[in-house]
């Protein structure tokens, strides 16, 4: 068999591999099942994917129109009881469906939430975590009430930005709620006030007998609850 025959063998070969891709492609190239909705469209990868260019959101938006997502189905009717957050969809300066979305189970339906950008809401809501995300119900989260950004990034969630240490160490007298201390839901503020003996005269006369007037950023001396463990600093030194 000479070079020539094989040549002819091999593109005859591409020639049908080509053309059963176009007719089954579910059969031939398709990576995994469909999730459930998208069931339907087993047999018609033409109606999400375009040939030699895959799936764009110009396929996506003809079947979920982003001014419907959360709303009402791809058929019309009114969603009652939606669990997710998906108002954000409305909120997109960019119809990027696939920069966060996928399918066929056996690749991933959803990518992982760290794919999406933040870039794509408008600016005045990309501070408003909780428009998309459900607070976190431990015990610490419970109690704050303030927009996610003041302890942690965009980015990623973990780390927090926060170290409670750095400022504030807590002990047994301190288990108390982020509002005793951080109030009006700012927690790039605090106060003493308010507490036990922290009355803004008793602490002013404590101060004073020690030679110590400027005592309103109490943790700058005070780096935990233990009065003794206080770096005092006299206003003279």
């Amino acid at each position: 068999m000479n070079g020539k025959t094989i040549a002819y063998l091999v593109a005859a070969n591409l020639a049908v591999l080509l053309v059963l891709a176009f007719v089954y492609p579910h059969l031939m190239i398709a990576p995994g099942n469909l999730i459930e909705a998208h069931r339907a469209l087993e047999t018609d990868c033409f109606a999400c994917h375009q040939p030699f260019i895959g799936s764009t959101p110009g396929k996506c938006t003809q079947c979920h129109k982003p001014a419907d997502i959360g709303l009402i189905t791809t058929k019309g009717v009114p969603i009652a009881g939606e669990q997710k957050l998906v108002a954000f969809h409305q909120d997109l300066i960019e119809q990027d469906c696939v920069a966060c979305h996928s399918d066929h189970r056996g690749v991933q339906a959803f990518r992982p939430i760290g794919q999406f950008s933040h870039e794509l809401l408008r600016v005045g809501l990309r501070d408003q975590c909780t428009g998309c995300h459900l607070r976190p119900g431990d015990g610490l989260h419970r109690d704050i009430l303030g927009e996610c950004g003041q302890c942690h990034s965009q980015d990623r969630w973990t780390p927090a930005t926060l170290d409670h240490d750095r400022f504030f160490r807590f002990d047994q007298d301190h288990s108390t709620a982020c509002a005793t201390c951080h109030i009006s839901e700012d927690y790039s503020r605090y106060t003493c006030y308010g507490c036990h003996e922290h009355s803004r005269s008793g602490i002013r006369e404590e101060h004073l007998e020690e030679g110590i007037r400027d005592f309103e950023n109490c943790v700058e001396c005070h780096r935990s609850g233990d009065a003794e463990d206080g770096e005092h600093r006299r206003d003279d030194d």
